[in-house]
């Protein structure tokens, strides 16, 4: 009876047995769901961790008294916003080290490593005075280019984090990081001729260590990137590394409309100071005539292909020229082509205003939705039918209430490129460059489609 009693107080041997296996069970299913949630939380985290952006985008803003393009660049361990004037030929980023650089995360590129080469270092450098960034022993120099101040300097490479904004090509997206950025430490000195406030200068060239070339490497992105310069000093124009689209309010993608030319290499470089043998950084299209109100102007063409053997000649696009410059015998011909365009309409001329040398009554200047009702110019490019066609709000330059002037420059008799495309010429039109294609894609005015470059949304976030 007391056997039969603990039986029943107890569980019967086989249904205990039973409760065990399935207690075995469900603690082994517990585990394993345990272990799956982990599974997709690391997945999930590595997701995150290795977010790739589509592209990325910086504002570009325009100094009122340099007339130059900048934008601000967040580098250093603490991120400091560092404000650099854009040079569309250069070929690197380049900050002043000597004042106020502080951060944990800045390393000098030591001599003959493959950051020298990738940089095209121009030799070994040593410091004799206290380390700091851009002062170090043992470290990679090179020759930085100060093409507002047109000088050159030396200079150690370094490489330090930056962090950008990433886009959809609509609105700003979450920030993204580059821990290991080239660039080169200059010295206070150099900042001569810079905007106020400017700490260096931010090249986009055709090198493998300008802005476009490393963030392309770091995120994977095509090799391209676009600008669209703002004509107004309050509102920021836009820049973006990697394809489209390119929208702007209200709802216009300019990706959509781009016309294509050709992009050129000049077999010879146009810096102030280069190594023999280097090929430019820098941008040139293939103009092949010039109209004025569709009749073509007669100057010397030859002038306008680049010389294989000299690299004189040819035709560039500039950030850091604010206006067109023409070798003079061209600039001869198309204003004086222009002065009787105008004069047919009715248009005064009057005594010039420096710098320009060509000016007008604004009394008879009528409006439009691309600028002043001007006689139109076009570059003329690979075929008669591809042209590039600069509207009175890119051509006309308003010095006071009564007076406009035509913005292009007399560019002396012997430069070593015959028309450099000014930053008010390119104003309010995006340019997007393919450096893979090698081929570049542009806009025309944006006004044209009621809207302008400083309609890009940095306000919200995707």
């Amino acid at each position: 009876m007391r056997r039969d009693h603990k039986w029943r107080c107890g569980l019967p041997p086989v249904i205990n047995k039973l409760n065990m296996a399935f207690a075995l069970r469900f603690m082994l299913f517990l585990s394993s769901l345990l272990l799956h949630l982990l599974l997709l939380s690391s997945l999930f985290d590595a997701k995150q961790y290795s977010f790739r952006p589509k592209a990325l985008v910086l504002p570009v803003s325009k100094d009122a008294s340099t007339l130059q393009y900048l934008t601000s660049i967040k580098q250093r361990t603490p991120l400091v916003s560092v404000n650099v004037v854009i040079d569309l030929g250069g070929q690197s980023l380049w900050v002043d080290c000597q004042k106020v650089y502080h951060s944990s995360s800045y390393r000098p590129a030591r001599c003959h490593s493959s950051q020298c080469s990738l940089a095209k270092s121009s030799g070994c450098s040593d410091c004799h005075y206290a380390r700091r960034p851009g002062c170090n022993n043992n470290t990679c120099g090179v020759i930085i280019d100060n093409t507002v101040a047109i000088y050159v300097t030396d200079g150690m490479i370094g490489d330090d984090v930056v962090s950008i904004q990433s886009t959809d090509g609509s609105n700003p997206g979450r920030i993204v990081t580059v821990s290991h950025f080239l660039f080169n430490c200059g010295r206070t000195f150099f900042l001569e001729g810079l905007a106020r406030g400017a700490k260096g200068m931010a090249g986009l060239g055709r090198t493998g260590v300008s802005l476009p070339s490393q963030f392309a490497a770091a995120f994977s992105l095509p090799k391209k990137f676009a600008i669209c310069l703002s004509s107004s000093t309050l509102s920021n124009g836009v820049l973006f590394f990697g394809d489209g689209p390119y929208k702007f309010l209200p709802a216009v993608d300019v990706s959509t409309i781009l016309i294509y030319t050709k992009l050129f290499i000049n077999p010879f470089s146009t810096a102030t100071a280069h190594p023999f043998g280097v090929a430019s950084t820098e941008y040139f299209i293939g103009v092949k005539s010039i109209k004025v109100n569709d009749k073509a102007v007669s100057l010397n063409t030859s002038l306008l292909s680049i010389s294989s053997s000299t690299g004189y000649g040819g035709t560039k696009i500039s950030t850091v020229n604010p206006y067109t410059m023409m070798e003079t015998s061209i600039y001869k011909a198309v204003t004086q082509a222009f002065i009787k365009a105008a004069a047919s309409r009715n248009i005064t001329r009057v005594g010039a205003v420096s710098p320009f040398g060509v000016c007008f009554s604004s009394k008879n200047v009528g409006s439009t939705r691309v600028g002043p009702a001007v006689p139109w110019i076009d570059l003329v490019l690979e075929s008669e039918s591809l042209y590039w066609r600069i509207f009175g709000a890119n051509s006309m330059v308003e010095v006071s209430n009564d007076v406009v002037c035509l913005g292009f420059l007399d560019g002396g008799s012997n430069p070593m490129t015959s028309i450099v495309i000014g930053g008010y010429q390119v104003e309010n039109n995006l340019l997007q460059f393919d450096l893979a294609k090698s081929k570049l894609g542009f806009s025309s005015s944006l006004l044209f489609r009621q809207t302008t470059c400083a309609n890009f949304n940095f306000t919200s976030t995707a």
